[in-house]
């Protein structure tokens, strides 16, 4: 069987499940798109007005789902645009297609100064991505685009880079795709899985920790927290994975309070890095980690036992091994409780204008429906204080930090999840990082509502400025537009909240209207919340 290379690369998108390709088509991919033309009934072309905004995207549907998700643009200052969305999905575990084009095969590396020639693009692409491929050849195509998706679905979920040059679209090629094999995961290693349960059987104060690897496993790591007694600990990207009202649920400022009692930390998909690594440790506490990525074992903290194997592999293994008794931690539960307590009071006496917004949205926004967080001043306080009730309901952009991401990224999470109400928070500086994107929202009817919180500044960066260079501002002042205008002149829904209660009655206005809705809510300064994110060293 012939085909192109343009034809097998959109058979590749649909046999693995992706129905929509983010994407702002150009020169260099214009005989991919041709092909693309004749499947539309099967595969969706979302284009946006910005190529971050492709990128953004595909990482939040991707967040939002749990599964694949694809963008593809023009090669050089295209590609570069995304980067920013790359490295995102890179930090927080999104299973993202990076399909860049590529300046004619024959021209690369000669700096000719052809149209969106960069130097050594795959090597930027290969930088911010688990793997990536490169078809020099018609001969090779089916082995990389073969290899390209067994990566993305497989192993660690990160994104994966296929480029593909202008003049190889079109080039045929013999064979076809072939159903893709099976994962083959590895096998928990017996006799670790022995050694972790005698140390959680010995323990007295055990810590579970949970990250984003942890999504797709909430009832296993829910039955584990209950047989043993322990309190999780998440941080951005494992939110929801046991429900805030959960006793055993807790976020970082109730973990650094426990953290000179805990003698035993079981991290479940995550680095461990922002717990064992900032707040430290000694040899009274003993460290059990289970990862699918082997090499991120005993990177950011020394482990007892170091577990190679997914989580739904390795938790039944280990729930077996300690038997069916569920241990006694009472007294250490109690704690666990008493420390909550003691930090919600902090909270509300230092925090309360935060909490406030965060508790309009939280009344207003369904069980079921998804938070998306930002770098701004009541996004930091979401992060440790905003209620979540279950896996892939707060969308975070982890430890990039990516000022800017969550409007576009929230329009990715939105239209992959029509089926459930999506708010995003941003302050307005994040906010006019991918505004443009509005017209997407439009043009694609998604049905976003986004709070903007106007403080005319960039805020945190007032805040570090205020409270630690005797307010020397330098840089952080902006003048921002009316947001309700804006918002109208693409024909969004404009609305305007100055209090949580007219907030609470907006959103309500935004989730019932059939299309995109800004929330513009003027602030002041708000209360500084690092105390609560960046707290120091105390054990070690």
């Amino acid at each position: 069987m012939t085909s192109t290379i343009a034809s097998l690369t959109v058979d590749a998108l649909i046999q693995n499940g992706i129905d929509q390709l983010y994407c702002l088509p150009g020169v260099q991919n214009d005989n991919f798109f041709n092909a693309l033309f004749d499947r539309t009934d099967q595969i969706t072309p979302i284009h946006t007005r910005h190529e971050q905004g492709a990128a953004y995207m595909a990482t939040g549907a991707a967040l939002a789902t749990g599964s694949p998700q694809a963008y593809c643009v023009v090669p050089g200052p295209g590609f570069l645009n995304t980067t920013a969305a790359l490295s995102t999905a890179y930090a927080v575990n999104a299973p993202v297609l990076a399909l860049a084009g590529q300046i004619p095969i024959g021209a690369q590396g000669k700096e000719h100064g052809l149209l969106h020639e960069i130097p050594d693009q795959f090597s930027v692409l290969s930088s911010l991505t688990k793997s990536s491929y490169r078809i020099t050849r018609p001969e090779d195509a089916l082995q990389c685009v073969t290899a390209a998706f067994s990566d993305l679905n497989s192993g660690r979920p990160r994104p994966v880079g296929l480029e593909i040059a202008a003049n190889l679209w079109t080039q045929e090629i013999s064979g076809s795709l072939t159903s893709p094999l099976p994962a083959i995961d590895p096998v928990p290693d017996a006799s670790s899985i022995e050694t972790a349960a005698a140390l959680i059987k010995a323990a007295k104060a055990p810590m579970i920790i949970v990250g984003g690897g942890g999504q797709g496993d909430a009832d296993l790591i829910s039955s584990l927290a209950t047989r043993i007694g322990a309190p999780v600990l998440a941080f951005r990207t494992g939110h929801g994975i046991i429900p805030s009202e959960s006793d055993h649920s807790i976020g970082m400022p109730v973990g650094h309070s426990l953290w000179k009692q805990v003698d035993l930390v079981i991290g479940l998909g995550t680095r461990l890095q922002s717990q064992v690594m900032a707040w430290g440790h000694d040899e009274d506490m003993k460290i059990i980690h289970i990862d699918i990525d082997k090499a991120q074992l005993g990177r950011s903290a020394p482990a007892d036992v170091a577990i190679h194997a997914k989580l739904e592999n390795a938790i039944p293994s280990l729930l077996t091994a300690l038997g069916k008794t569920n241990f006694d931690r009472k007294d250490w539960m109690t704690a666990v409780a008493e420390t909550k307590r003691a930090r919600q009071q902090e909270y509300e006496a230092k925090l309360a204008p935060q909490l406030a917004w965060l508790s309009a949205i939280r009344d207003a926004l369904p069980v079921d429906g998804i938070f998306v967080d930002e770098l701004t001043q009541t996004g930091y306080v979401s992060r440790f204080a905003f209620p979540s009730s279950g896996p892939r309901r707060f969308i975070s952009t982890g430890y990039q930090g990516t000022l800017g991401y969550g409007f576009a990224t929230a329009l990715g999470v939105a239209h992959a999840r029509r089926d459930v109400p999506v708010v995003a928070i941003s302050g307005d500086g994040g906010a006019l990082f991918t505004i443009t994107e509005l017209a997407t929202a439009v043009h694609h009817n998604i049905p976003l509502t986004t709070v903007i919180f106007n403080d005319n500044a960039f805020g945190n960066v007032r805040r570090l400025q205020m409270d630690n260079y005797d307010s020397r501002f330098i840089a952080s002042d902006l003048s921002s537009p009316d947001f309700v205008r804006l918002a109208n002149s693409f024909g969004a829904q404009g609305l305007r909240a100055t209090t949580p209660s007219e907030l609470r009655h907006a959103l309500e206005t935004g989730f019932a209207h059939n299309g995109p809705t800004v929330i513009e809510v003027p602030v002041g300064d708000l209360p500084s919340p690092w105390e609560f994110v960046l707290m120091p060293k105390c054990r070690g």
